[in-house]
């Protein structure tokens, strides 16, 4: 089965609907590691668009505090902005569907899905300390994580820890990795709609169970015409600004 690997979509329907034209005929099951909705101008959009393809989707700290279940304190200004904007928007079926969303870690075919880290939801994994306690106690040996919107991971073969890293120079196809026997795996498939690696482009991956590999992708979209559509709501101007860049 090769699935359509998304996460931090953030209300971002532009980066979305580039990805699954890009994607088209590649893959049979989509799965989202959440975050839906947050800073973008198209909550609901992305909402039906991921209610669409029917796929496995668990929640992230934005769609919880977005559908009421959690307030927006720990939230910065900004993004508590967004959170309190979005929620406006948002129709109440859509408010309900992320209401009730899964919490990670979810399985799937094999493999595990989560949003932040293995044993909390809104844990950030940046670093390689965090990510040696998720391989140790990595449910599955193949684990997909969102979150921090950087496209990479983590791999653990023995005691010797890998670090995947892409830098902007790469094609669409940045790498396909072979899932190995014996290997564990914590991998992020970068953010859709907010990409904070230093690469603007939408980011995802596509997972192979039958050839077991996971090819790593990015797909550039029209930022401007998002950036016009953040201006005509109320988020603030760095959230507009940083989709140019990626950070």
């Amino acid at each position: 089965m090769r699935y359509l690997i998304l996460s931090d979509i953030h209300a971002n329907v532009t980066a979305l609907d580039t990805v699954l034209a890009a994607t088209e005929g590649q893959w049979q099951k989509a799965i989202c590691l959440g975050d839906i909705v947050g800073y973008g101008p198209d909550p609901n959009q992305a909402v039906d668009r991921i209610r669409s393809l029917d796929a496995i989707t668990i929640r992230g700290n934005h769609d919880k505090a977005i559908a009421g279940l959690t307030e927006a304190e720990d939230f910065n200004p900004i993004a508590k902005t967004a959170v309190l904007w979005s929620r406006e928007q948002l129709t109440r079926d859509n408010l309900e569907y992320l209401a009730q969303l899964r919490q990670g870690p979810v399985f799937v075919d094999g493999f595990c899905i989560v949003h932040g880290s293995i044993s909390d939801e809104d844990e950030y994994v940046f670093v390689a300390p965090q990510a040696l306690e998720e391989l140790r106690i990595a449910p599955a040996p193949l684990t997909f994580f969102g979150h921090t919107h950087r496209q990479g991971g983590f791999m653990q073969r023995g005691n010797g820890l890998g670090v995947i890293n892409f830098d902007p120079s790469h094609r669409n196809l940045i790498w396909s990795l072979p899932i190995e026997e014996g290997v564990t795996y914590f991998l992020n498939p970068g953010s859709v709609g907010q990409p904070r690696d230093g690469d603007p482009r939408a980011a995802y991956v596509i997972a192979d169970t039958d050839a077991r590999k996971v090819e790593y992708w990015r797909v550039a979209y029209d930022i401007a015409s998002v950036q016009s559509r953040m201006i005509d709501a109320p988020p603030p101007e760095p959230l507009i600004m940083r989709l140019a860049v990626g950070r």
